[in-house]
């Protein structure tokens, strides 16, 4: 098997209407595809090259303990500004490493998403 590229990441939600406010609202991230099925909702959010997905489906729970996305920031201050004011919660940081500036937060179901800035000159 070859693997070319992540095809996508996905976040379990509750509560689709509360999670589209968030990721939609807070974030500031556009709807690209939204799908409604027997047992379960799907939406996604093209950023870049990459799609973030959030969905409603047997087995697929919430948990502050699975993996992250970190979603690149053009301004980490503002972006970080941002979600205070919309007093989303942070789990981690603001932290600055030799790299970059990083936090993580959590969404309305728990699930951590950082928010990220590297440095001039690291990629």
């Amino acid at each position: 098997m070859k693997v070319n590229e992540i095809a996508f990441s996905c976040y379990p939600v509750t509560d689709m209407a509360r999670s589209k406010a968030f990721y939609e609202g807070v974030l500031g991230l556009k709807v690209t595809m939204d799908h409604e099925m027997e047992g379960g909702h799907w939406v996604e959010f093209d950023i870049g090259a990459g799609t973030l997905a959030i969905g409603i489906a047997p087995g697929m729970d919430p948990s502050p303990d699975g993996c992250s996305v970190a979603l690149e920031v053009d301004d980490f201050e503002a972006a970080v500004a941002e979600l205070k004011a919309a007093e989303v919660e942070f789990n981690f940081g603001p932290i600055e490493t030799p790299v970059c500036h990083m936090a993580f937060v959590r969404d309305p179901d728990g699930n951590s998403i950082g928010i990220h800035k590297r440095k001039e000159g690291h990629s």
